[in-house]
């Protein structure tokens, strides 16, 4: 029988992974359950993205990253970095400061084909002031009774990556994860999940995809009840009650390709499609069963030193005042630079689709430390 084509062999195996996924999605689900009421946005902090560089450029990543930040875009690509050790940091702050997202990332090499990689984020909004006790039991305001806390989120990632021997040689990785996340000193949750990736490159395309929360990420959520019962049961609200929360699956796939266009100067264009299934979403594609949200960018370089990015991302359908319906789209751009074993980076991204003010300024660094053999 005559060998199949590499690109045919690529998309047997994607679609074979496709449909694990789905199966995947009716196991995290509780029987009986319908997906109007299928959790959509648990554990949202983990889809922001890490890196000016692949914000800059839409939002995509999976088949071209080959790097430390890899263990979060396609764990897959650690096995394409070139450097014994590389270092990644990123900070971004959202809604005029109030809210920071901080990535820190470190891989390293175990030998000739795999990676290992740890990486930590931390999406929170800090000092938030509890006012409970602004008014004391004789009835006088006292501004010294106001306590600050804060509402974050921390996600840990251990990445693995190992060259495997299938289809002709493929790259494949995986993420133990795992979930903490906090509101002072009234509610806490841990949670656990894997996420799965794969890259391939067939002649001059790098094609990959990552399966994140594989099997449904699990928080289970504790409430300190005592902390807010007096004050719920004056205000009307519900005591809240301990509770799992459930991260349904997600596939992303990408495409991305190299092109030459003088001597110095060179570009790269990638396009990802992230795919849910926890029912119909505000994305270009939208089903009851699938939502497909396309991510699109394009990087040119001047002798892999200097580089300009551009990328869109975010379609969505909104209703205007006079009830007609538009679509709008999430603009990006940025700019690197290389200098030496100093990577930085630079993204600005538009997360309020379009809307006057509500731009976020993205600064990523990388460093690369090589051992000599």
């Amino acid at each position: 029988m005559a060998k199949l084509p590499m690109i045919r062999i690529f998309m047997r195996y994607l679609l074979v992974s496709i449909l694990c996924l789905i199966g995947s999605v009716g196991l995290a689900q509780n029987e009986g359950s319908t997906r109007d009421n299928t959790p959509k946005y648990s554990n949202e902090f983990m889809n922001i993205g890490v890196s000016a560089r692949s914000f800059a450029m839409g939002f995509t990543g999976v088949s071209f990253i080959d790097d430390v930040t890899a263990g979060y875009w396609n764990p897959a690509g650690l096995n394409k970095m070139e450097n014994s050790h590389e270092l990644a940091l990123m900070h971004s702050s959202y809604f005029g400061g109030l809210a920071n997202y901080d990535y820190a990332g470190f891989a390293t090499s175990v030998d000739d084909e795999s990676k290992i990689a740890i990486s930590i984020i931390r999406f929170a909004v800090d000092d938030i002031p509890d006012t409970r006790f602004l008014v004391d039991v004789n009835g006088s305001i006292n501004y010294d009774n106001i306590e600050f806390f804060s509402s974050a989120d921390y996600g840990f990632l251990v990445s693995y990556a190992r060259k495997l021997p299938f289809f002709g040689g493929i790259d494949a990785g995986g993420n133990l994860k795992v979930i903490h996340r906090t509101v002072g000193n009234f509610s806490k949750a841990w949670g656990f999940g894997f996420d799965v990736g794969a890259q391939k490159q067939i002649k001059q395309w790098k094609l990959g995809f990552v399966a994140r929360d594989l099997l449904g990420t699990f928080n289970a959520w504790s409430h300190n009840a005592a902390e807010v019962e007096e004050i719920y049961a004056l205000t009307g609200n519900d005591v809240p009650v301990n509770s799992v929360e459930i991260t349904l699956p997600r596939l992303i796939i990408g495409g991305s390709r190299d092109f030459v266009i003088t001597e110095k100067f060179g570009a790269m264009a990638s396009v990802d499609l992230d795919m849910t299934f926890d029912g119909k979403r505000n994305t270009l594609i939208r089903t009851n069963l699938l939502s497909i949200d396309p991510k699109a960018g394009v990087e040119f370089d001047y002798k892999k030193l200097a580089f300009l990015r551009f990328g869109i991302n975010q379609f969505q359908q909104i209703k205007d005042f006079d009830g007609s319906t538009s679509w709008t789209f999430q603009p990006n751009l940025g700019v690197g630079v290389n200098i030496k074993e100093l990577t930085i980076d630079y993204a600005l991204t538009d997360i309020g689709d379009l809307a006057p003010g509500l731009f976020s300024h993205v600064f990523s660094i990388k460093v690369d430390f090589n051992v000599e053999k």
